[in-house]
């Protein structure tokens, strides 16, 4: 199984940006311990803080991988040109997010990009992606077996 795992704008910053919110571990730090778990799936990561560059990784990448975790970070709530992109590729999204959304700013409660995605998962800080990796693991194993 092979997924690609996307961060948006900012979490370049993980581990030094607003650590109350998002933590004091650096997200580098945090995909090798993803790693180290689940040693039956490869890891690609990518982090832009480009919309355009976002989009340009999943047309690239979103024919071929198993899935995508993807945490727009802010395009998340302003992107229509990253949903098209989504809904554009064969490869399933699970939309991402560190912190819970619906407890922030109002205007943190829209997505944009979560119709065109397999599903949304926030508030539960980095472990929202070891999540987001099961429920991907569960979709290829179906796949795999209806065959």
């Amino acid at each position: 199984m092979k997924i690609q795992i996307i961060n948006g704008p900012n979490l370049n910053l993980l581990g030094t940006r607003e650590k109350d919110i998002y933590g004091e571990i650096t997200f580098e730090k945090y995909l090798k311990l993803l790693k180290e778990h689940f040693t039956d799936i490869s890891f690609d990561y990518y982090q832009s803080n480009v919309e355009g560059e976002i989009i340009n990784k999943i047309h690239k990448i979103g024919f071929s991988y198993d899935g995508i975790i993807l945490n727009a970070g802010a395009y998340t709530h302003t992107s229509v040109a990253i949903a098209d992109a989504i809904k554009g590729v064969n490869s399933p999204v699970v939309e991402v997010h560190i912190s819970n959304v619906f407890s922030r700013e109002e205007y943190r409660h829209v997505s944009l990009i979560a119709s065109n995605c397999l599903g949304s998962i926030s508030g539960f800080g980095l472990d929202s992606y070891r999540l987001a990796i099961e429920s991907l693991r569960v979709l290829n194993k179906d796949k795999t077996d209806s065959k």
